[in-house]
């Protein structure tokens, strides 16, 4: 095993022991900060040519965002939830037109708006409220 899969695989078990003591609130945090990375990697790969990776990453990005419209509570979240559904579809349909027009504008849009979110969620506490 070289020096850079020892790397990846001691990321991969630090992240696995991450998400297995984690709350539902560390969780959300988790998937928005992998959501933003993974735009940024694809603006990355785009503006350094590797359309392949850029693909993937895209996809990937798709996928934490389906996975962050998935967990949405509309009955306790009402409007929120509402809005927020809507936010991450309009992202997914960026994401999408980005890797069809290879568009890096559009990935650092989508990489803004999540930061947003995230900023807004980072702001709320995981704590119970008496």
């Amino acid at each position: 095993m070289n020096y850079a899969q020892a790397m990846k695989h001691y990321q991969k078990v630090g992240l696995q022991s991450q998400i297995a003591t984690a709350d539902p609130h560390r969780l959300i945090q988790m998937l928005m900060q992998g959501g933003i990375d993974r735009v940024l990697q694809a603006k990355g790969a785009l503006e350094h040519g590797q359309l392949a990776e850029k693909g993937e990453l895209i996809g990937k990005s798709i996928a934490i965002i389906g996975g962050l419209r998935e967990v949405l509570d509309f009955e306790a979240g009402g409007e929120v939830a509402l809005n927020l559904d809507r936010l991450y579809d309009y992202m997914t349909r960026r994401l999408t037109e980005a890797n069809l027009k290879n568009d890096p504008s559009m990935l650092e849009e989508v990489a803004n708006l999540l930061r947003e979110v995230k900023t807004g969620w980072d702001s709320i506490s995981s704590a119970p409220q008496p």
